[in-house]
């Protein structure tokens, strides 16, 4: 049985950091693809970054480049989200999921998702 979990969410202020982890059980992360996404109340999801198996291609949202990286640590069987500059706008749950087939931003093709850890930006 396959379960994702992400962490590291909480209260910062506007211009603070955070970094977010995404563990899986069941799964080897190193075989699949890993993305980030996130939901506000009242909006759809969407994609945030996400990271090939190798490490080799990444993949940012307009919205959050320049000030979030995504990395991983295959040995850890761990996904990081870096989050700098955050502004009152990435407020949102954050939610990661693995993908089986080639890198990929399309949220359709994302198969396992963690419960999702909430981020909140105060002004």
């Amino acid at each position: 049985q396959v379960h994702v979990v992400e962490s590291g969410g909480g209260l910062v202020q506007a211009g603070g950091s955070l970094r977010l982890s995404c563990a899986a059980s069941g799964r080897t992360l190193s075989n699949y693809n890993v993305g980030w996404f996130r939901q506000a109340p009242g909006k759809e999801r969407e994609f945030v970054a996400a990271v090939s198996r190798s490490g080799a291609i990444i993949t940012y949202a307009d919205s959050v480049k320049g000030r979030f990286t995504i990395s991983r640590d295959n040995a850890k069987n761990t996904v990081y989200l870096q989050m700098n500059s955050l502004k009152p706008e990435d407020t949102a749950v954050y939610y990661c999921a693995t993908d089986p087939g080639p890198p990929t931003t399309d949220i359709r093709r994302y198969d396992y998702w963690g419960q999702g850890t909430q981020v909140t930006v105060s002004s």
